[in-house]
Order: C-alpha cells, then structure tokens, then sequence
C-alpha cells in the first residue's frame, strides 16, 4: 500500500477496556505450567537420552545441536505461517494454544525409552524432538504475542508481563524442586537418586503428568483470555516475507528491542549454564548450585512485583538503563574477588533482580512494537515481532553456549579428570564476571537513546482522540 493511500495520522485503534485480574492470571498460569514442562525437559532430556534411551554421548549431543538449530528457525517460518492465518472463529492468536494438547503428547514421546540400534534410537530421538520444538513455537505465538492483542493500554500490558514472569519464575522453582521427587515416586529412580529397572517406565509416567499439566495451564489461558485488538483496516492479503523483514528493520525501537533481547539472553545463559560448574569445581559441591540459583529466583520473583512502580517513577528508558546497570554492578564484586563467596551470591542476586525488570520491559516493547509498526504500515505483525527476535536470541545463546565450551577446553577442562587443571576456575570467573558484564555494558548502550517510551505516549494520546 502506498503512502498516499494512508491517512494522515496513520493507523491508530481506539484504546480497550481494561484488563481484569482473571485474565492476568490466566497468562501467568500458562507461563508457569510451560517453564514447569520446560524445566522437566531441560534437567532431564539429555541425562535420558544417555542413561535410559541409552545413546551414546556423541549421539545425544549430536541431538541437542541440530535441534537447537531446528528450535531458532522455526520460530520465524511458524510465525510468518500464524501471520497469513486467521481461524474460523476471526481471531489471530489466541486459538495457538490449543497446539497445547499435542505437544503434551510430543513430550511423552520425548521420554519414550524405545528399542533400537544407536543410529535408529538417534534418528527417531531427533524427528520427535524436531516435532516437540515445531509444536512449542506454535504454543509460544500466545504465550508472547497475546499481550499485543488482548489489549493495547501499556499499563495493562506491563502488568500481564508482570504476571507472566511471576509464573515463568515459580513454574521453573517449582520444576527444579517436584521433578526428582516424580521420578522417585514413579519408580525411575531410588531413594538416593539412582536410576532402577523401572527407569523408562517411571519417565514416561513423569513425562504424562507433564503433558497434563501443560494442557492445564493452556486451557486455563484460553478460556480467560481475549482478543481485543485488531487491524485499523481489515486487510487480509498475504504479505511476502521480504515486506515483513522490511517493517521490522524499518522500525528503529525493534531493532533495539531485538539487540537488548539478545544480550540479556547471552548473560542469562552464561550464569545458568557456568554455576553448576562453579559450584562443582570452585566450591567443591554441585548441591552448593541450588542454593545460588534460589538466591537469584527469589530476587527475580520480588523484583518482578515492584517493576510496575518502577517503570512509572523511572519511564521505560531509565527502567531499562537501571536493569543494565545492576547487571553491570552485580559483576563488579565478583570480578574484584571471585573467591568471596558472598560476592557470588551478590552476583546472583543483583543479576536476578537486572533479569526481571529487563523481561518485563522488553516483551512490554514487544507488544508496543506490533503497534508501532501498524500505525506506520497499516498491517500488524503480532506473531512475527517475538518470532524474529527469539531467533536473535536463541542464535545468540547457541553462540554463547559454544564459547562457553570453547573456552573450558581452552583452559583444560575435562569431566573425565579427579582434579582439574589449575586454569578452569579462572575461565569459570571470567564467564561468570568479565564475559556478562561485556553484554550488560552493550544492553546499556542499546537502551541509551531509546525512544520507545515516547512513541509509545504518542499513540496513547492519538487513541484518546478517537
């Protein structure tokens, strides 16, 4: 569509109705049950492949590597796919979550100890996990597109993010805390943690009452949530990929949206992934892990309920520099004494509470973005604005995943060996210290002059017009 066909203050909606508290809860019951499941599969799924499924390392690994790859592209194919669709019932994000039932059914398959050679057990393994990956992109359209149309008020939609990392952060406490217990009860493991006879049964048992809890929190989400917001002008023509890609990198606050996001992703993963070899190799004890990560959920948890006050003292551009500045400081004692233990713990809390405001913010930009982008081109791109940058940052955490591995190697490292060479604690105080600090440094920079907070006002005061 041209620029002479638009009228002259663009394509802005009249403001919706304020959301309720049942709805808030309904997208936070989601997000827990998902980081529940995603919880299940991220302790368990490559330890279940080797010991139980019973490949071989090389084979497992092989496994996780091209289906991480499979996980970052799909997310923008399924969600240039979920933008040209629209149900029969009119809607365009919302009916997504039914995709729930068969991927609880795809994660029962995920654990499913079934016979074979290694070649056969490794190809089936990744056709399943293939199809596991399609099927959760699809449950995430809603998961992070729904905000964008259940209502267009900021105000209502910082507070769902609010509301949806609330649950992300207790489904993954209570994951971490209730999976080892199911697979006692259930038979696949002892009373000491070791795997039984009974391990591929117990699993499959485990990985049922996840498919159930997942279908749970979808139907919960579903039937309290609403569509609210549409397209100005109703204008159902396919729109080509290169027009999409062209909106976004046309629209400057994506750009940075996307480059926060992926910086945020990369620290996020450097401290998950390095603490339990800290704690193993510096601290002498992988259970000293838990309690680190305790420290970081709980700050997480309480920092989430105060954003909302935050970004109304601060607004959305100081919001984000502060969240990039306490990912900035709480390395800053680490890196000075790496060896304090409460210089860890400090480093894991202060980055809890940067991780929580920096969520909120960015998927409230998100769905402020999808705006943004229709008030300039008249089309709204709800399921491609999450999609496009969650390919940025799953891209950007497989890189940093493989740093991570390239640099222990660097200094030595090798599981195989009693005592490791003297230069793996210093690697896990740079990935732990300088390696984060250099991403929370550039999220600070990105946020510097970000002017979504004005553009945001901008279209308040348009809809209050209409």
């Amino acid at each position: 569509m041209s620029d002479n066909a638009k009228p002259q203050e663009g394509y802005v909606s009249a403001a919706t109705e304020k959301m309720g508290a049942v709805e808030k809860l309904g997208f936070m019951t989601f997000s827990m049950s998902d980081n529940i499941v995603y919880q299940f599969k991220s302790l368990y799924y490559m330890f279940f492949l080797t010991n139980v499924l019973g490949v071989s390392v090389a084979a497992a690994g092989t496994v996780f590597a091209i289906g991480t790859v499979w996980d970052a592209v799909n997310d923008p194919l399924l969600g240039y796919v979920a933008l040209n669709h629209r149900f029969k019932s009119g809607e365009k994000i919302r009916p997504f979550i039914l995709y729930a039932v068969p991927w609880a059914v795809s994660i029962v398959a995920l654990f499913w100890a079934f016979p074979g050679s290694d070649l056969f057990k490794a190809v089936v393994a990744e056709a399943i996990y293939f199809i596991f990956e399609a099927l959760n992109t699809l449950c995430s359209i809603p998961y992070n597109s729904m905000g964008a149309v259940a209502t267009n008020r900021d105000d209502d939609r910082r507070s769902l993010n609010v509301f949806r990392n609330v649950g992300g952060i207790l489904g993954t406490a209570i994951g971490a805390l209730a999976c080892l217990p199911m697979l006692k009860l259930f038979g696949a493991m002892d009373a000491s943690g070791n795997l039984t006879d009974g391990a591929a049964r117990g699993f499959v048992l485990t990985a049922t009452v996840m498919g159930v809890i997942c279908i749970a929190g979808a139907f919960v989400h579903y039937v309290t949530t609403r569509e609210r917001v549409h397209q100005v002008e109703q204008n159902d023509e396919k729109i080509p990929f290169g027009e999409v890609v062209r909106m976004l990198v046309s629209c400057p606050s994506f750009i940075r949206n996307t480059l926060f996001i992926a910086c945020y992703a990369c620290g996020n993963t450097l401290l998950l992934t390095c603490i339990t070899y800290y704690a193993t190799y510096a601290l002498g004890s992988t259970a000293a892990a838990t309690s680190i990560q305790a420290v970081y959920l709980v700050a997480s948890l309480v920092t989430t309920v105060l954003v909302g006050p935050i970004d109304r003292a601060l607004g959305r551009r100081k919001t984000m520099i502060f969240a990039a500045i306490a990912l900035i400081l709480s390395k800053v004692w680490f890196i000075a004494d790496p060896s304090n233990i409460i210089a860890l713990y400090a480093n894991a809390g202060i980055t809890g509470i940067g991780v929580a405001i920096a969520f909120v913010m960015f998927n409230t930009n998100r769905n402020n973005i999808v705006d943004l982008v229709e008030e300039k081109e008249g089309r709204r791109l709800d399921s491609m604005v999450s999609t496009v940058d969650n390919l940025a940052a799953k891209l950007a955490q497989s890189g940093v995943t493989w740093f991570i591995g390239f640099w222990l190697a660097r200094a030595g490292f090798d599981a195989a060996l009693d005592a490791q060479p003297a230069g793996v604690v210093p690697a896990l105080d740079f990935l732990l210290g300088w390696a984060p600090l250099i991403f929370a440094v550039i999220m600070l920079i990105v946020v510097w002059n970000f002017r979504i907070e004005e553009e945001v006002a901008d279209l308040a005061a348009k809809r209050e017009e209409l």
